[in-house]
């Protein structure tokens, strides 16, 4: 099992929902591999939505350019 840290990078404003530069969620998966590059990014969308109550994909948030990708384990 893998933790990562995803961070906002900038702030957006985009199709009506606002991002903030330091939003950050905790994500725990399976693989070591890239959790917004793997499986559509559907676990940092999950988490996201739940800790926040934002679609980042709606946003157009869920890229590398948006998002800062930390392994913490």
């Amino acid at each position: 099992m893998a933790r990562f840290i995803i961070t906002t990078k900038r702030t957006k404003n985009s199709n009506g929902i606002r991002i903030e530069p330091g939003m950050s969620v905790e994500v725990v998966t399976q693989s070591i591999n890239n959790p917004v590059t793997t499986n559509g990014g559907q676990p940092v969308i999950d988490a996201f939505m739940r800790i926040y109550g934002i679609d980042i994909k709606k946003a157009g948030c869920l890229n590398m350019n948006e998002l800062d990708v930390e392994r913490i384990s």
